[in-house]
């Protein structure tokens, strides 16, 4: 029984509800579906006054890391558009796009495949302070705020806070910057907070209530050894070559010490499988992710190890969601606000026709990049199509 499938259903159908209720509170701009409140205003309003000098003093760190992630992503997105395009010509091999779409059921290289509920809240606490920060240094710099509240591209939750843009354009540039960078800088500051809670509070309180027993087979590649074997996710390996998993490291220790034609077997909590691994630039690969399987221990209730394993996986996805929202934002295209720091930059220093053209230059650029990064995932989704109704 597939439930993300069924909590999806749910959770649609609910929002399909209220719309329907509520359906004057909506406006639509183009894809986008806002229902507009005077949430968290107020909120707003009383911490930009009590905070004031930390949050000025918080601005020029919050430019300062805008910029310096605006060059980081273009560079990495750059870079990896350049190895990727040499995959396509088959220069390189095993590239994978930097870019990735971040939804339920997708699967992504190196990564476990998110659930629908980690998905929903870890996007809409992300969308939700993205924005709250818009809102506080909006209302640092006295622009009036004329609503907030959630919205909607698809099937994607967002949330918004709607300052006054023509006030905005009003005020200094350093002001415009603080504000539009708030966003991505927040999210960025987030992620890292999620690391240390998880590093000094959950993983200690885990460490104490459990014990590793195996390894559990989070992902296997398409066309990898392990994928040809059979193998699929939620195995637990036991052993490897009768040698007993005890932790991540015995398996990728085991596996790095085979050669070439070998075969291993890995023994799973269901059955055994025989596989050789391919070689690739020296080093075995079996084409798989795994992460320590844990068991409660004695004495202590059973329920104690999903809930604490659900709640393992929000604080991760909370760090890569945040991490990779806040920098993707950071991009200087268009409309995001990443491209309006840049244009509000490019029209301090030059002419609004030189800007502007610039500006149009580097936008259409980062498109070309973040499309021939989407490039496999658009294959995927077609030929998942395809096969629907072949």
């Amino acid at each position: 029984m597939n439930f993300d499938l069924i909590f999806a259903i749910i959770f649609y159908a609910s929002i399909f509800l209220f719309y329907l209720k509520h359906k004057e509170k909506f406006t639509n701009q183009g894809l986008l579906i806002l229902y507009k409140t005077q949430l968290g205003i107020k909120l707003m309003n009383k911490l930009s006054r009590k905070f004031s000098k930390s949050l000025k003093f918080l601005s020029n760190l919050s430019i300062f890391i805008g910029f310096l992630g605006m060059v980081f992503i273009l560079y990495t997105l750059i870079q990896g558009t350049y190895k990727l395009i040499l995959g396509y010509l088959g220069i390189l091999d095993n590239v994978q796009p930097v870019l990735a779409p971040v939804l339920p059921g997708v699967s992504i290289q190196g990564l476990p495949v998110l659930s629908f509920w980690h998905w929903i809240i870890g996007i809409f606490i992300v969308a939700v302070i993205h924005e709250f920060a818009h809102g506080i240094y909006a209302r640092l710099y006295k622009l009036d705020v004329k609503s907030s509240g959630f919205a909607f591209l698809g099937p994607i939750l967002a949330a918004f806070v709607e300052p006054d843009e023509k006030q905005l354009k009003t005020i200094e540039t350093k002001k415009q910057l603080a504000i539009i960078s708030a966003g991505p800088f927040v999210n960025i500051v987030l992620a890292f907070l999620v690391i240390l809670f998880s590093s000094f509070i959950f993983v200690p309180l885990q460490n104490n209530l459990f014990v590793v027993d195996g390894v559990n087979l989070v992902q296997v590649e398409p066309g990898s050894p392990a994928n040809l074997s059979g193998m699929y996710p939620g195995l637990i390996i036991k052993e490897i070559n009768n040698i007993k998993v005890d932790s991540q490291e015995t398996l990728v220790s085991e596996i790095k010490n085979a050669k070439e034609n070998d075969i291993l077997k890995l023994s799973t909590d269901k059955g055994n499988f025989y596989l050789q691994p391919v070689i690739i630039e020296d080093v075995p690969k079996l084409g798989i992710s795994v992460g320590n399987h844990l068991g409660v221990k004695e004495g202590l209730p059973k329920f104690l190890l999903p809930f604490f394993t659900w709640f393992n996986m929000l604080f991760f996805w909370l760090w890569i969601i945040n991490f990779g929202i806040g920098l993707f934002n950071l991009l200087p295209l268009g409309p995001i606000d990443g491209g309006r720091m840049l244009y509000i930059f490019l029209l301090s220093k030059l002419s609004n026709k030189k800007a502007l053209k610039i500006f149009k230059f580097v936008s259409a650029f980062c498109l070309f990049l973040i499309f021939v990064n989407l490039v496999p995932w658009l294959i995927k989704l077609f030929t998942w199509i395809f096969n629907l109704f072949s």
